[in-house]
Formats: structure tokens, C-alpha cells, sequence
């Protein structure tokens, strides 16, 4: 089958909870597939070449995705354009069933393939996580208002998961899909055309 990176950044884990996922669908569809968190391996060496399709995911905070994401699609984007691609972004907007929050979430998306000049063959948009129990005293007020305001969830005693997982399993299906596709169409131009016979 095919080789598949999922390249992300996380900044309180939700977007790694979901690429682990992900990561766990296409591997047991029979691709070998490669989870790096991008923020923390800016370092080290991997080849975006050696795969034969790439995933890449992002949280939003503060109305913006990753930095290290950003750069890793800027530096890789000649070869992310000659192989199927994804992205994937987190964001609690994203779990507001109000139709204004719902643009501004896909407003994020515009704004990274804008800056970016990326083009992903497949995109998705998925709910993210409050996880109150790591906040200090200031940062649970702040978020425990903007959840108010986003998704009407006031409260803090516990952590909060807005993920649909199943919605999440449905991507990993149709990515998958898709790169099977891609695969098999490539596979077949590149296969050698049998002689003619005399």
C-alpha cells in the first residue's frame, strides 16, 4: 500500500489525540504511516519525498494555526504539490452549531492555504478540547468565557472533548480512499507498456 506522513502541531494535545487516530485508521487499512509532531521535531531529519501522501494537521489559538506547521508546508510545499495532501485543523469554533462560528472556523482554513499557497487535495475541520484540569486560575477564566460564548459550556471542573470521533474516522476513510486511488492511477501509468507482437 502506500506510505503516508501525518505531519502536525498541537498545542494542548487535542490535535495529536486526533492524528494518533488517524495515524491508527490508515495503518489498519495497510499503509505505513508516520505520525511526527512538527513543533517538536523542527530539528530533525525527515523527507516529505519518501512519502507517497502527506496529512497535515493544526490547532488554532489566539486565531492562528501552529508557526512550526506553517513553515513545515512553506518548506515542503513543491513536493506536498506533486502528491495527494489533507489538512486537518482543530478549533473549538469548529464545535459551535452557529452558522457565523462555523465560517469563522473555515475562515482559519482560507487564511493558511491563502498564506501558505498550499493547495490540500482534502480538508477537514473538527472540534477541540477545553482541558481545564492543566489551566492555571486566569487561563480557566478566559477560556471558560470564550467557551460561553462559543458553545454555551460553562463549566470548569471538568475537561471538555468537542471531537467527533466518528466524523474524524470518516476523513481518515476518504483520505485513504482517496490515496488508494491516487496510488493505483499512478501505478498504472507508470507500468510498461506491453510489446506488440509481430
Amino acid at each position: 500500500m502506500a506510505s503516508i506522513l501525518v505531519a502536525y502541531g498541537t498545542g494542548e494535545g487535542q490535535t495529536a489525540k486526533i492524528a494518533e487516530r488517524i495515524v491508527a485508521a490508515l495503518q489498519t487499512r495497510g499503509h505505513a504511516t508516520d505520525g511526527v509532531d512538527v513543533g517538536a521535531r523542527l530539528g530533525g531529519a525527515f523527507d516529505v519525498g519518501d512519502y507517497d501522501a502527506v496529512l497535515v494537521g493544526a490547532s488554532i489559538h489566539g486565531g492562528r494555526h501552529q508557526s512550526a506547521v506553517r513553515r513545515f508546508v512553506e518548506t515542503h510545499r513543491d513536493a506536498l504539490s506533486t502528491r495527494p495532501t489533507g489538512f486537518f485543523q482543530v478549533c473549538l469554533t469548529a464545535a459551535s452549531p452557529d452558522e457565523e462560528r462555523q465560517a469563522e472556523a473555515a475562515g482559519y482554513v482560507d487564511e493558511f492555504v491563502e498564506t501558505t499557497e498550499w493547495r490540500p487535495d482534502r480538508i477537514a475541520i473538527f472540534g477541540g478540547a477545553l482541558r481545564y484540569s492543566s489551566y492555571g486560575f486566569l487561563k480557566r477564566a478566559l477560556l471558560k468565557r470564550v467557551a460561553r460564548d462559543i458553545v454555551g459550556d460553562t463549566d470548569t471542573t471538568e475537561d471538555v472533548e468537542y471531537t467527533d470521533w466518528d466524523e474524524v474516522d470518516r476523513f481518515a476513510a476518504d483520505f485513504a480512499a482517496f490515496v488508494e486511488e491516487r496510488v493505483r492511477i499512478d501505478a498504472t501509468k507508470t507500468k510498461p507498456q506491453e510489446a506488440d507482437g509481430d
